[in-house]
């Protein structure tokens, strides 16, 4: 070991933990979620007042929960798990982190340095390989004093373009040492450093961009969620009208970066190639901002753009870019670049072309007892506040979410880009520890809640302020959709077993109700949105005669 870094007790300096600690405070990291093990105890140990650290009790549920902290909250957030048998549980969620382009920085105790080449109990000897395909750095200090400055750069790693979760595993006998010295200095030096990466478009790419909208006979926007992320939903209706162009949402996507009741708005573009072409059939330009260039599925071949339409993309993905099959791309802030438009390019008059999509009336169900998805969302619509927030995880009825409860301010709606389950119970929880000022609902199917359930837990012992409506219809609906339209008759297991969900929630100390009627339904939202904390109410889901 370094002559400047020193056991615990060996003499005068600052030790592993407090340089941590004054790291973790320097980038608002003070809300720690994790599920701790005997090699996360040393990291723990004395933790600071001015910290608070929120308990899942599965280690998805942890990922899931910080997830939607740091999209609500907009700042990196830490999470705490145990080696390799946590973060292996965790990887599906970190997944959906990187996917939804997530500040997370993720830490897990190591075997003490002594042990680690004895392959004793809790070693990872591959500790960086684990999660490494599912995040964008990991990492695992060579000498205790260099955790320090490994944390800043997984910090750092983290929060600058295209954002998302890093990996950083630490021996556990390396939070006492003391650093002294040439190391103290190297360590110190790391904490107070700043990354910026404004990533501000250059004159050639917004003469470009601005050119392409002024000459455009009939433009259209793709306002992706990397918008909303970049603070810049208002400028994107600013731009928007200035220009008149039409806006349709992308295909898939975490977030909502333009309202959905606006005038111009068209809806989201549909997932496969074919339908999305045609739907672009009215325009001559199309600008994508702040989302891929796009997410399909199913595969429905034919042509990826209308004839004669040009595609300008703008993301500070450099592999989105890469990988975009068609159009010219700028590795630019797309908010920064939505402002710089709204400033350059010419007002213009014209007519857009289409129509704002429109509700059908709701059908009551057929099935006693049962409510239609249609008649879920009128009611949402009607109970759930314009400024409230909605996390989204019922696949089948998504179209009928966004018909029927469109999104109308920033910050409002959150999904998993990825298309994993699991994200949306947990990030509920998330987004309402990181503003409970504003009601929180979360929309899960009874499939989806299956995965995450135990971030009741959390909610229960927090007295989080969630609203969790359970839309039960005892499958996977969405699998069922996508076998039929793929022909892959008799596939199996795709019927849910009957589970009380109203009992489960109980159990985790959170009350619970069944509806059956919309009034019913509206009274146990009303009585959600008021409560100060969690609230389950369980809406068996039939479809209309």
């Amino acid at each position: 070991m370094a002559t400047d870094a020193k056991r615990s007790g060996a003499g005068p300096g600052t030790s592993v933990r407090e340089l941590a600690l004054e790291l973790f405070r320097a980038h608002g990291m003070t809300t720690v979620f994790g599920n701790p093990g005997s090699t996360e105890l040393p990291m723990l140990q004395q933790f600071p007042d001015d910290f608070r650290y929120v308990l899942g009790l599965q280690e998805a549920v942890v990922v899931g929960m910080a997830d939607g902290y740091a999209q609500a909250s907009g700042r990196p957030v830490l999470v705490n798990l145990h080696t390799a048998p946590g973060v292996g549980n965790a990887v599906g969620a970190l997944v959906n982190a990187t996917a939804n382009k997530t500040p997370l920085v993720v830490t897990a105790g190591q075997q003490v340095r002594p042990m680690m080449a004895l392959e004793a109990m809790l070693t990872n000897p591959r500790a960086t390989e684990l999660p490494r395909p599912a995040v964008k750095f990991s990492g695992e200090p060579a000498r205790p004093a260099d955790v320090p400055a490994l944390l800043a750069r997984a910090i750092h790693a983290a929060t600058t373009p295209p954002m998302g979760p890093v990996f950083v595993s630490i021996p556990m006998d390396d939070w006492d040492v003391e650093l002294t010295g040439p190391d103290l200095e190297v360590a110190q030096r790391a904490v107070h450093r700043t990354v910026r990466a404004p990533l501000l478009a250059d004159e050639a790419g917004l003469a470009t961009l601005v050119a392409a909208l002024d000459g455009a006979r009939s433009p259209a926007l793709v306002v992706g969620g990397d918008v909303d992320a970049g603070g810049g939903f208002d400028d994107a209706v600013s731009l928007a009208e200035h220009c008149s162009a039409a806006v349709y949402g992308p295909p898939a996507d975490g977030r909502v970066g333009f309202p959905e009741d606006h005038p111009h708005f068209r809806g989201a573009l549909p997932m496969a190639i074919a339908p999305l072409a045609e739907a672009l059939e009215p325009h001559d330009v199309v600008v994508v901002l702040g989302t891929a260039v796009f997410r399909y599925y199913p595969y429905v071949p034919g042509r990826f753009l209308p004839e004669g339409t040009a595609l300008h993309h703008v993301t500070t993905d450099p592999d989105e870019a890469a990988r975009a099959p068609m159009g010219d791309a700028l590795i630019a802030d797309p908010t920064a670049v939505v402002r710089a438009l709204c400033e350059r390019v010419a007002p213009s008059g014209r007519a857009v072309p289409g129509t704002s999509p429109a509700a059908e009336p709701a059908q009551a169900s057929a099935t006693p007892g049962t409510l239609t998805p249609e008649e879920v969302f009128d009611v949402v619509g009607a109970v759930w506040p314009i400024d409230g927030v909605v996390v989204d995880e019922s696949p089948s009825n998504r179209a009928a979410l966004h018909a029927r409860r469109p999104v109308r301010r920033p910050g409002s709606s959150f999904f998993t880009t990825s298309g994993g389950l699991g994200f949306g119970l947990p990030a509920a929880v998330g987004v309402a520890l990181a503003d409970p000022s504003r009601p929180v609902l979360a929309a899960i199917g009874d499939g989806s809640m299956q995965y995450a359930i135990q971030a009741l837990a959390t909610a229960s012992a927090l007295a989080v302020p969630v609203t969790v409506m359970v839309l039960e219809n005892h499958e996977y609906a969405i699998l069922k959709w996508f076998a039929a339209r793929e022909n892959t008759a008799k596939a199996p297991g795709l019927d849910l077993p009957p589970v009380d969900f109203t009992a489960l929630a109980a159990g985790y100390g959170v009350p619970a109700e069944s509806v059956s009627t919309p009034d019913e339904l509206r009274a146990a939202l009303e009585r959600g949105r008021d409560a100060d904390g969690p609230r389950l109410v369980s809406v068996p889901i039939g479809r209309a005669g």
